[in-house]
């Protein structure tokens, strides 16, 4: 057995084009700001690929480079305008923030319904009892996947492997709305490499390089591997040893390749869904929110 592989280039680059074709008829352009504070290169990378691709798509748009010695004061302050800014749809702050200033002040500042990254608790608490939110980017993307691939969720014995908020408590929310059974595991689960071999579906975020290797991997499993992680050789690996796994798996996806395009593309996704949702355009908003199922 050979893995098929989940090429997430190719999806990404199809959602964007769909995405341009929307807002190309849409009598306006919906405006994502973006704010990075501090100098971080591997931050200062991502804005730069976010920037191209929402312009490349036809949003509007800037990015706020603020000093790492702004206030949280001041940077909730800053939040706050654009919240009142009936012209921007969209308000990202990109993280990690300098130490002085707490992440969870920053993201529970920003208004719900322009909370494009879907970490505000209110969009965070809507996921998990199953009404419409907007959804954090990566695992909204990794669904997104799952279906391009048509890879059978429903029914299905899912794993994710990590509890972060920003990816794992959100993607067994999105899996067991899908209808698959879901498993949330993480560094305290006890023998890791059993849960990780009863998984039809296995979540990878882990953030530990080649943490899950071929022989944890049940035969034909989906492996989408969230991890990104650079190696003392420079090369960038995954959460799951890659080489090891394609013997097994039945679909898997590559780092880099896979899973990474689409966390910007949903992104744009989300903030089309957030700009028609404030005018009252629900058939286009309800591509950016989750839905409950039974």
């Amino acid at each position: 057995m050979t893995a098929r592989l989940i090429d997430g280039r190719a999806v990404a680059a199809g959602l964007r084009a769909r995405l341009a074709a929307e807002v190309a008829a849409l009598p306006f352009r919906p405006r994502l700001q973006v704010i990075l504070v501090g100098e971080n290169p591997a931050s200062a990378i991502y804005v730069r690929n976010k920037e191209r691709a929402a312009r490349e798509a036809g949003f509007a748009g800037e990015t706020e480079r603020l000093p790492e010695a702004i206030s949280e004061a001041a940077l909730i302050a800053r939040i706050r305008a654009l919240n009142d800014d009936p012209g921007v749809d969209g308000i990202l702050v990109q993280l990690p923030l300098p130490t002085h200033i707490r992440a969870e002040a920053v993201i529970e500042a920003i208004d719900p319904a322009k909370d494009v990254d879907g970490f505000h608790p209110r969009n965070a608490g809507l996921l998990a009892i199953g009404r419409p939110a907007l959804v954090p980017c990566t695992p909204k993307g990794v669904m997104t996947l799952l279906a391009e691939a048509a890879v059978p969720v429903a029914g299905a014995r899912a794993l994710v492997l990590g509890r972060s908020t920003i990816v794992g408590r959100p993607m067994a929310a999105l899996l067991t709305l899908a209808d698959a059974t879901v498993t949330l595991a993480h560094s305290r689960t006890r023998d890791l490499a059993a849960e990780c071999r009863r998984a039809e579906i296995l979540v990878a975020a882990i953030g530990r390089a080649e943490f899950v290797r071929g022989d944890w991997i049940s035969p034909g499993a989906c492996v989408i591997d969230v991890g990104i992680n650079r190696l003392a050789d420079d090369r960038l690996a995954g959460d799951v040893a890659f080489a090891e796994a394609l013997p097994h798996a039945g679909w898997i996806t590559p780092v880099p390749g896979g899973v990474g395009p689409m966390t910007i593309a949903t992104l744009l996704e989300n903030t089309l869904a957030a700009a028609t949702a404030r005018r009252g355009l629900a058939a286009v908003a309800a591509r950016g929110v989750s839905r409950g199922a039974a």
